[in-house]
């Protein structure tokens, strides 16, 4: 990289949080909830990038992560009354413990046992959810009320149902959180995270312990899934036990392979690729899925490391 690379990247990041705050000024309210809803699952989706593209561990239940933040949040509220900064971090904690606790048992495999792993891992999580109907609301789910969606400190009252604060309020997370990921990249600790990803036994060789590095990366990306979940349970009102199954942890897989894998802003380009592509199709034919299949082999024919990773690599190496 070169001496400069630094300030562009933090220069890109920076313009891409700028956008989408001047976008809030300039779109309809439709795109409005929709871009706050983007916004939200990219966040998941950085989470998940975490691990998949910087450590190279492919799992297929970050669901659980997702979903332990979004019933941490929403059974504070919805159980036990609390406000909404502490419901967001009972989802944090929630996301914490699971990541840590899965991450100990996990990462005793390696490979195809690590991804089966997960996925078991994520179907107790998603029974548990169905079998605690009681509490969790089972397959019909729960929603949040609204007067326990408003944020007050100061005396001063912020309705999460509002459009423009729900844009805001998405926006503010993405942004911390794309803002953290990139200096995590940048940090000793990413370095390291790349290195095991590349070969893990020369990694060992240097020095570094790569279990306890591997767990700390299992940890942060956990963590940072339960924010984009508690944040979806009090921005759109709604805690389902969809969003913890098996299935709904290939969707951030699928975005970051789409956006680029080991890149920061990819999971967004991705996520906001899907989004669209699905809107716009549906609206012209019941047949959008087909459409959207075939936009998705041709960009992986002519785009084989995602759109910003086949980027970075042809033409702006400096791209993180």
């Amino acid at each position: 990289m070169s001496e400069a690379s630094p300030a562009k990247a933090y220069a890109l990041h920076l313009g891409a949080i700028a956008l989408l705050f001047v976008l809030s000024f300039l779109l309809p309210e439709y795109y409005h909830g929709l871009l706050a809803r983007i916004m939200v699952l990219a966040v998941f989706a950085m989470g998940y990038n975490m691990l998949f593209g910087y450590v190279g561990l492919l799992s297929l239940g970050h669901a659980m992560f997702f979903g332990a933040g979004l019933y941490g949040a929403g059974l504070a509220i919805i159980q036990l009354g609390w406000s909404v900064p502490a419901a967001f971090a009972a989802g944090l904690g929630c996301g914490a413990v699971l990541s840590l606790i899965i991450g100990l048992l996990a990462l005793r495999t390696t490979g195809v046992a690590f991804m089966i792993v997960t996925m078991m891992f994520a179907q107790v999580f998603y029974l548990a959810i169905l079998y605690f109907a009681a509490w969790t609301g089972g397959d019909q789910g729960m929603v949040v009320p609204q007067p326990a969606r408003v944020l007050t400190f100061g005396g001063t009252s912020l309705d999460l149902t509002n459009p423009t604060v729900r844009y805001m309020s998405a926006l503010a997370l993405f942004s911390l959180v794309l803002l953290m990921m990139l200096a995590i990249v940048r940090s000793r600790f990413g370095r390291v995270l790349v290195a095991i990803r590349e070969n893990e036994e020369r990694t060992k060789m240097l020095g570094y312990d790569t279990f306890s590095n591997k767990l700390a990366a299992v940890v942060v990306s956990g963590t940072i899934c339960a924010a984009s979940g508690a944040a979806y349970a009090l921005l759109f009102g709604y805690v389902g036990s969809s969003f913890a199954s098996v299935q709904y942890s290939i969707l951030p897989l699928l975005w970051v392979l789409l956006g680029g894998a080991a890149t920061t802003l990819g999971p967004l380009i991705g996520t906001l690729f899907m989004y669209y592509v699905i809107d716009v199709t549906s609206g012209y034919t019941s047949a959008y899925l087909l459409i959207v299949g075939i936009a998705l082999i041709l960009l992986v024919l002519f785009f084989p490391k995602g759109i910003l990773g086949s980027i970075r690599q042809r033409w702006l190496g400096w791209l993180p």
